[in-house]
């Protein structure tokens, strides 16, 4: 049987498996997409063969540019490759279920099939076919909770993912909290072990045994202030050595003026004896004004067992502000501009004088006028070291007001992408339509498409033709008995679905 027979099969027996006593709620989602991707095929050619390209350069006789090495009797080139059509499909399930007979003793599991229902299976993300998410045991008192199984603890360290325990304790009164977890770690950003196929990035470099993961956190808020610290730390046991070791704290305070409140927080990568990335910021906000300015500090983090580290990537400090105001009762305006630099990387480019600073600014708009309909149109700009980029965006929504169960939304945008180290520019555009119904109090339908136009800039043979059309489709359907309402709020269903990978 495959994975989404068993998933299908598992949703019909759900009532008939659970007890009489046992509550539960289940959300289940398939997304499906269509894409084109076009690649690059590497070539050569015999250097007696070339010709003298638009540009003054060597090319071959059907107008690509080669490149030609001294010495070497062949020239080398990438032309393009042949357009592949992918279906790609996903399908997740979320349950929670209680009611065990132990007051504060719950479940939680979440899961994904995916994969592709085309023959070229070019799409990222598909393998390996199943995963578990999340899927552990939840015990929760008023001062304690504590969990056991496949879990995900977020922090200012960023969502570490661990199969092991973890335990919460609070203290309502005084304001306190603290927690510590223990297990065998997954990669970062996925529910994988390190040592799965699908998350090998380097071959040899990869571990041959999962890390220890131990982690430790401690918080106090008040109406003025909420502080936070946490400590997390790697362990490779087969060598027994640290994979990594970082501590983070972070603050909020609010002071006793109206609408003010400041934030900062910091970061250590104690195993490579690095200050990580910092911010801090002010923000006011008011009935129609909100404003925010502040600076950040960011450093890529990468465990030992990479090799990225070696690289000694250097941080970039920036200094930011946002502004949004409410014009009228129908018209709300955002700007945003940020200035970046990054420190001195102690390398020498003798024939490049590359830029190491940087901006990017943006401005957008929201109308909402009468009948459920509402416009938005953004410009957004930025210039950094090696490459720029800027565009537009706008989109127009309707939702009767009598019936939010409907939304119908209409998008688009361009952008323009010069860059500045590549014999290339690009020029995109994208018009794009999205559906979605609730055609039942528990059953959500989603229906879009998309159409990309890319215009490359170049002077040979490898400015391809990258034109398509995406299109998407969703069912969301959600059941539960003990549940607090089967029908989703409306404000999740105005919310739109992406018409990104599934």
């Amino acid at each position: 049987m495959s994975p989404r027979a068993a998933v299908v099969c598992f949703l019909g027996a759900l009532p008939a498996v659970l007890g009489a006593q046992v509550g539960y709620r289940l959300r289940f989602e398939t997304q499906l997409q269509t894409v084109t991707f076009r690649g690059l095929t590497a070539d050569s050619l015999p250097v007696t063969d070339t010709v003298t390209g638009p540009g003054g350069g060597p090319a071959s006789p059907d107008g690509y540019a080669v490149t030609c090495f001294p010495g070497e009797s062949y020239c080398h080139f990438y032309r393009a490759g042949p357009a592949l059509h992918g279906t790609p499909v996903t399908s997740s399930a979320d349950l929670s279920l209680w009611g065990f007979g132990i007051p504060g003793l719950s479940a939680r599991i979440s899961a994904r099939v995916s994969g592709d229902l085309s023959d070229a299976r070019i799409w990222p993300g598909t393998t390996p076919r199943f995963q578990l998410l999340e899927g552990y045991l939840e015990y929760a008192r008023s001062w304690v909770t504590a969990r056991a199984g496949r879990q995900l603890v977020t922090s200012r360290l960023g969502y570490e993912g661990f199969d092991g325990g973890h335990v919460l304790v609070r203290s309502a009164a005084l304001g306190l909290e603290a927690d510590g977890y223990v297990g065998w770690g997954l990669t970062n950003g996925v529910a994988l072990p390190v040592t799965s196929p699908a998350v090998n990035p380097l071959g040899d470099f990869q571990p041959v045994q999962r890390q220890i993961v131990a982690g430790a956190g401690a918080g106090w808020s008040s109406r003025w202030a909420d502080v936070r610290a946490d400590y997390l730390r790697e362990v490779d046991p087969s060598v027994d050595y640290f994979v990594s070791e970082r501590a983070a704290v972070q603050a909020v305070v609010r002071p006793p003026l109206e609408g003010v409140t400041l934030q900062a927080g910091s970061d250590w990568d104690l195993a490579m004896g690095l200050w990580g990335s910092a911010e801090a910021s002010a923000t006011y906000t008011r009935s129609q004004l909100s404003a925010t300015i502040g600076g950040r500090r960011y450093r890529p983090y990468f465990p030992l067992w990479t090799i990225w580290g070696a690289f000694s990537p250097v941080p970039y400090h920036a200094t930011f502000g946002q502004f949004g105001v409410r014009v009228t009762d129908w018209l709300d305006v955002r700007a945003s501009g940020e200035k970046h630099a990054y420190d001195a990387a102690d390398i020498a480019t003798g024939l490049v004088q590359t830029e190491s600073q940087g901006w990017r600014w943006g401005l957008d708009g929201t109308a909402t006028m009468s009948h459920g309909v509402k416009l938005g149109l953004g410009y957004e700009a930025e210039f950094g070291p090696g490459a720029s980029a800027a565009g537009w965006s706008g989109s127009v929504s309707y939702s009767p007001p009598s019936d939010p169960r409907l939304l119908v939304m209409i998008e688009g945008a361009t952008l323009q992408r010069p860059l500045e180290l590549r014999f290339d520019e690009s020029r995109l555009k994208s018009l794009g339509f999205n559906v979605q119904a609730d055609v039942a109090s528990s059953l959500r339908l989603a229906l879009g498409g998309i159409y990309y136009t890319e215009d490359r800039r170049r002077s040979d043979a490898q400015a391809l033709d990258w034109n398509q059309f995406r299109a998407t489709a969703s069912v969301i359907l959600l059941l539960g008995r003990g549940a607090d309402g089967q029908s989703l709020p409306p404000a999740i269903r105005r919310m739109p679905t992406g018409s990104g990978s599934p």
